[in-house]
């Protein structure tokens, strides 16, 4: 069991920060605001356990959290990431109370989060909060499916790449600290591995590494080695999402 960390409400932190929340009507707005909860999003912090009943529905603004597929013999691969361009727990509103994935904070921060009882009455009540969940659960679903294709058929620094790419859009900033045992973890590698992947990055003087602390040094030069993986998922992004919510 996970224990969620709540915060005074006296937080500066504005919940539009994440832009899911930001791209709510403001009669929705006004409605959600009171239901919404401020926590605190560790690096590791399991946010949902695979086939356990999920209690909220998590809004990142700081933070990032990876969906990981975990198989019988502990090991896992990322299968998505999610951060403040939206949501972590669709099952909720899509018919099911638990998933088979595991959710974990990748990249420390704070979010908020809702109760699986007021998102799922909401979905149901609200047309335009239910058309804008759905996008945005289309555009996961593309990212799901392009990391599929991707770590079949590229190479592993290319799937750094693209999962740098992809985290940085989440953050502010040109730095990410987590542990190489989380990133093998996502990517579904051995640590050895992801040493090789970003000593090559290092090399090419694309970023700077040492014991699972990333600099991003030439962001340009990171899309242009990256595979279409990248540019296709955020492609998807901002033509479903509205202008405040496209990563």
């Amino acid at each position: 069991m996970t224990i969620d960390v709540v915060l005074a409400p006296a937080s500066a932190l504005d919940p539009r920060q994440n832009h899911l929340l930001a791209a709510l009507p403001d009669g929705e707005w006004q409605h959600w605001l009171p239901h919404l909860e401020e926590v605190d999003m560790p690096l590791g912090k399991v946010m949902y356990e695979s086939g356990r009943s999920i209690s909220h529905v998590y809004f990142p603004t700081t933070a990032i959290v990876s969906l990981l597929y975990v198989m019988e013999n502990g090991a896992s691969a990322e299968i998505a990431v999610c951060g403040n361009e939206g949501l972590v727990g669709i099952s909720l509103f899509m018919g099911g109370e638990s998933t088979p994935s595991r959710a974990v904070v990748q990249s420390a921060g704070r979010g908020f989060r809702m109760k699986a009882k007021m998102i799922k009455e909401e979905f149901e009540r609200s047309v335009p909060v239910m058309h804008l969940l759905l996008r945005y659960t289309q555009a996961l679903i593309t990212q799901m499916a392009q990391t599929a294709v991707c770590n079949r058929h590229h190479s592993l620094d290319q799937q750094l790449c693209r999962w740098l790419l992809l985290s940085l859009d989440r953050l502010k900033g040109l730095d990410l600290v987590m542990t190489q045992e989380l990133i093998a973890n996502m990517l579904g590698v051995r640590r050895e591995g992801v040493t090789e992947a970003a000593m090559k990055l290092q090399k090419m003087g694309l970023i700077r590494y040492a014991r699972g602390h990333i600099t991003v040094i030439d962001r340009l030069g990171l899309e242009q080695r990256t595979c279409e993986c990248y540019a296709v998922v955020k492609k998807e992004y901002d033509r479903l999402l509205p202008a405040t919510t496209a990563i």
